[in-house]
């Protein structure tokens, strides 16, 4: 402790000494800033538990203030690209791809394209939507009953079992599974599900385009490599690079988001979130040094998981809730979690 000690001394004589000569040159918010750090070390200095990894946790601070500051900045430029890229991809797909299923394909097939792309699209459309508007719900600031397991030092309020603290959103998100910067918007126990169906229905839809438009884009990219081809007309042009951009841009976002479709698929089956899943590492981990087995409180098993993820309460429910946009909400109140007819078989379905 005592180098440890010295050099925040050390450091807090030079921040002192730089602070009085440069205090009234500085603006207000870099003035505002060197105050914040000061009192890093400060806590540091006068804190007798200090560590390494105190140390090191309030050394990354200004970067993860960093990091959450350009996230909420950032939040509606990553909303305008998803609008404009989904936008781009549908205003190709229905000016020039639709004319030709129209023009070369059979009756059967030219009816089943024209259903399953609109059937996918109002899927992308209404879940994002709802993703994006639905708060993932927040415990009560009030003094209330509810049972909690911690105390957020940061909101100074009881936090119940599955919340946690989301830097960007300033606040404690009940079932908390992550900050998206493509949502503007925390995932948590209100909106999980319409995030996880827009993944996997936008996922589907770039699977789709990515594999009927394979062939065109062969030929796009081929007639723009001939030379010795007649000269195209600049409409000629455009459809092979519109052509080529869809195809390119849909194959990409189908493996990176399928991908992640796959991790949060694996995560519902297993009945945790992203935040849970470290969690539980490291607890099985710590229960497995004493010849012990961690099962998550969670799960109630992995066909129970999904019906609970989706609020599948009967058969029909996997067409109308599942399959069909549904803005039912999800069980319980995510403050507690005794979903009493789970722990065993809830439903026969």
């Amino acid at each position: 402790m005592r180098p440890c000690t010295t050099v925040m001394h050390l450091l807090l004589r030079c921040m002192r000494g730089c602070g009085r000569h440069s205090r009234n040159r500085m603006p207000r918010i870099l003035r505002q800033l060197v105050s914040y750090i000061k009192l890093i070390f400060k806590s540091l200095y006068f804190n007798s538990l200090t560590n390494s990894e105190v140390v090191l946790d309030c050394i990354l601070e200004p970067v993860f203030w960093t990091v959450e500051v350009v996230t909420r900045w950032f939040g509606m430029v990553f909303v305008f690209l998803v609008v404009a890229l989904t936008s781009s991809v549908v205003f190709i797909a229905y000016v020039c791809l639709l004319p030709l299923v129209l023009q070369t394909y059979s009756t059967g097939w030219m009816m089943w394209h024209i259903c399953y792309g609109n059937w996918i699209l109002v899927m992308i459309v209404f879940h994002y939507y709802k993703a994006t508007n639905t708060p993932p719900g927040y415990p009560p600031k009030m003094k209330n009953e509810v049972p909690f397991v911690s105390f957020c030092k940061k909101c100074v309020i009881p936090k119940p079992a599955r919340s946690h603290h989301c830097g960007i959103c300033k606040t404690c998100i009940l079932k908390m599974d992550h900050h998206c910067p493509w949502l503007n918007n925390c995932v948590g126990h209100y909106n999980h599900r319409y995030f996880f169906s827009f993944c996997l229905f936008l996922t589907l839809g770039c699977m789709y385009c990515s594999i009927s438009g394979r062939d065109l884009f062969i030929d796009a990219y081929n007639s723009i490599d001939e030379i010795s081809q007649p000269p195209y007309t600049y409409k000629d042009r455009m459809f092979h690079k519109s052509v080529i951009y869809m195809w390119v841009l849909t194959s990409t976002v189908s493996v990176a988001l399928g991908s992640l479709t796959l991790w949060h698929a694996l995560l519902i089956t297993r009945g945790e979130t992203s935040i849970e899943r470290h969690i539980n590492n490291k607890e099985a981990k710590r229960l497995a040094k004493r010849g012990k087995v961690y099962r998550n409180p969670f799960s109630y098993g992995k066909l129970n998981n999904w019906k609970v993820f989706f609020g599948v309460e009967k058969r029909s429910h996997w067409l109308t809730r599942v399959l069909l946009p549904s803005g039912h909400t999800p069980y319980g109140d995510g403050l507690t979690w005794d979903i009493y007819p789970l722990k065993k078989n809830m439903m026969p379905v």
